[in-house]
């Protein structure tokens, strides 16, 4: 599938800011299951400099400074990707095998995703999400069916409310609350599974949505989504293994409908836009993101 993603964000200063450096991630991956044909990242006012690095997680980032005074910001990342289904994983190993596996203990093979089972800025681990998680994961039960019904009842047991939580909120208060955003579905997933024992990470990127039957699809009136991903370790011991993607907010396994933008260990770690400003004291934010398909006879 081809997808074309444009991704806005404006904010306007009063009073007007006089320096600032900001960070973005918003430079869709590329990888064996999606192909970034184009990327352009256009910033007003022009910054007085502006670079690209990989960060810890193989993440592209960019960082731009501003140093004259300015009293509005506009990025725009615009993206062209072509993605593709991404087939089934398998994982016969038990949860609680997996857990073992992810414990430490002399003399034991190095695994990177052994990083991601622990606590995070806004993902604790803690019994709450233990006791929320536990009736998903009895003793013996292969690691992806019960990731799937952990997925399924969060999706069932929590109300998606914008209103409900803001992007600081702790993963633990959206538990208690039972309501928030993906940001926050995918947060109570991640504390689950860590709290576990078990790695998993944050994903930021895109869904594809459709309009209303019978109407126009709206430019900006998408917005970035995010889901998680479990770690499914092969049955050799001193073999690869892998992850699976699942979304709480829809219920499903990301397909080639959705992007991926980043991983971390949460939101703090790939937020779209972050910065230290000197002045502007107040602010208002704009974000419009448009995710739309494109017909093969116009991709680059």
């Amino acid at each position: 599938m081809l997808l074309h993603v444009l991704h806005e964000t404006c904010y306007a200063y009063v009073p007007p800011v006089r320096t600032a450096q900001h960070m973005a991630h918003l430079k869709p991956a590329h990888n064996a299951l999606q192909q970034l044909l184009s990327h352009r990242l256009a910033i007003e006012p022009a910054p007085a400099r502006h670079n690209e690095a990989i960060d810890v997680f193989g993440n592209t980032r960019a960082f731009f400074s501003l140093q004259a005074g300015h009293d509005s910001l506009r990025v725009l990342a615009d993206s062209t990707v072509a993605t593709s289904a991404r087939p089934q994983p398998e994982c016969a190993l038990a949860w609680d095998d997996v857990r073992e596996r992810m414990r430490y203990h002399r003399a034991m093979r190095y695994d990177p995703a052994t990083g991601f089972a622990f606590a995070s800025p806004y993902v604790p681990r803690d019994q709450a999400f233990v006791d929320y998680a536990q009736a998903s994961f009895p003793p013996g039960r292969p690691l992806l069916e019960a990731a799937g019904e952990l997925m399924r009842r969060i999706h069932a047991d929590f109300t998606y409310e914008t209103t409900a939580t803001d992007v600081n909120t702790p993963a633990l208060e959206a538990l208690a609350l039972r309501k928030g955003v993906c940001q926050d579905l995918a947060h109570v997933m991640l504390g689950c599974l860590r709290s576990l024992g078990l790695p998993a990470r944050y994903v930021s990127g895109y869904l594809l949505t459709e309009p209303p039957a019978g109407q126009p699809r709206l430019v900006g009136s998408d917005a970035s989504h995010a889901w998680v991903s479990v770690y499914l370790p092969a049955e050799a011991a001193d073999a690869p293994g892998s992850w699976a993607d699942l979304d709480p907010t829809n219920d499903r396994p990301p397909g080639e409908d959705y992007v991926t933008l980043a991983i971390g260990r949460d939101y703090s770690d790939v937020s779209p836009m972050r910065g230290v400003i000197h002045g502007g004291s107040n602010h208002t934010l704009r974000v419009a993101v448009t995710v739309a398909p494109v017909p093969v006879a116009d991709a680059p």
